[in-house]
């Protein structure tokens, strides 16, 4: 058994560490100001920039031939493989050209008999007219014989357009390519038959040198196009997804508008509009999906903003900027043009502005910043020049 007096020492020991330990109070320490964060901001300006507008669009071989059997027979040769480069005027098909061959030596036969008529109706002619002057010969005698000379030289003259069609008939016997391209398949395998009854096509050539880019900007933007562009020609480029390990980048090629349509398509509100663009390389094929960028303009001014520094919350959008004190302020902004590289400021922003392009997930209305101004290389105009964004426009 415990004796009485053991617990209440115990007892009176525990009190006492009790109130001892609450007697204690710990001095607490100010919480530590968190040091400026380091952003890089761009410094707006109202003035004028070259304004592009995006669309999507389909690209169009800009000549695409049917390569047709103009005459009919058996099909002997192929001079080119499937897919070929092919250059203007090459031979691509041959046609059986016995019988057309034999055409042509009947129409030159024909030709050198009535030439020999001819000549014999003209010494006849020459004979009876001093006989009819001199009252020795009828004159319907020597009528006869000046419309036979007549008939003749028409006989003469429909035999050299005789000649002349079989020579092209024969010529059509050799299929050549009417401008270079690329040939697709060949539809017909020799040995065949072509020509009989219909113009049987043989293969197909596209023109890819130029390509066409079609687009469908809508009623409303294509109003606005014409009624602000700088040129009348209004320059453009295609970016194609790039292949395999570039398949995050974009092949850049150029052009420039050169066709509107002049309906209004019902279904969609929208204007067919054509690009001609640049493909030496034959890197983009008929038929393939791009993005094309038209310039519209750099008449007017506007404030412009990397399109990564707006945020947006229930309020809206805004962006955060550098006040007097190095700290963050918060700025509701409207916004207007937007594309890939930059964002129209309506209102909200004044010229001068120091904007915060980056760590905007650590900045908070308050927060003390260490601004590196980067107007230099990020600002609009910087990153316009490195994507050659600034157009050629002496023509406006």
């Amino acid at each position: 058994m415990i004796s009485t007096k053991k617990v209440l020492l115990f007892t009176t020991l525990a009190t006492a560490f009790f109130f001892s330990a609450c007697g204690d109070t710990p001095e607490r320490s100010a919480p530590k100001a968190l040091p400026p964060l380091v952003v890089e901001t761009v410094t707006v300006a109202k003035k004028h920039y070259p304004i592009w507008v995006q669309y999507t669009g389909m690209t169009k071989a800009s000549s695409d031939q049917e390569i047709r059997a103009r005459v009919s027979g058996r099909l002997q040769k192929i001079y080119f493989k499937d897919g070929d480069s092919v250059k203007k005027g090459q031979k691509l098909f041959l046609i059986e050209q016995s019988q057309y061959k034999s055409n042509l030596q009947k129409a030159k036969a024909k030709k050198r008999q009535d030439q020999a008529a001819l000549k014999l109706a003209k010494a006849d002619v020459k004979r009876y007219r001093p006989l009819v002057k001199d009252g020795l010969a009828p004159r319907a005698t020597l009528e006869q014989y000046e419309a036979k000379q007549g008939e003749l030289e028409a006989s003469v003259h429909s035999d050299e357009a005789a000649i002349k069609n079989a020579e092209l008939e024969l010529s059509y016997t050799t299929v050549i390519a009417p401008v270079s391209g690329q040939v697709s398949t060949r539809r017909v395998d020799v040995g065949n038959l072509v020509g009989y009854g219909e113009s049987t096509v043989l293969t197909t050539i596209v023109q890819t040198d130029t390509i066409y880019t079609y687009f469908s900007p809508s009623e409303s933007d294509v109003q606005r196009i014409y009624k602000f562009r700088s040129q009348k020609d209004l320059p453009a480029f295609i970016e194609v997804r790039g292949q395999g390990e570039d398949v995050l980048k974009r092949k850049r090629l150029d052009g420039y508008v050169d066709f509107s349509n002049n309906t209004v398509d019902p279904l969609t509100s929208t204007i067919s509009m054509r690009a001609t663009i640049q493909n030496t390389d034959h890197s983009v094929y008929p038929g393939t999906f791009v993005y094309i960028n038209v310039f519209i303009t750099d008449k007017f001014n506007f404030i412009m903003v990397p399109p990564q520094c707006i945020l947006e919350d229930q309020l809206g959008k805004y962006v955060y900027v550098v006040d007097d004190n190095k700290t963050a302020t918060r700025k509701d902004v409207k916004t207007n043009l937007s594309s890939r590289y930059y964002t129209s400021i309506d209102s909200g922003l004044d010229d001068g502005d120091q904007i915060v392009i980056s760590g905007l997930m650590k900045v908070k209305p308050g927060r003390k910043l260490d601004p590196k101004d980067m107007s230099e290389t990020k600002g609009i105009m910087a990153v316009m020049k490195a994507h050659d964004l600034i157009p050629d426009v002496k023509g406006k």
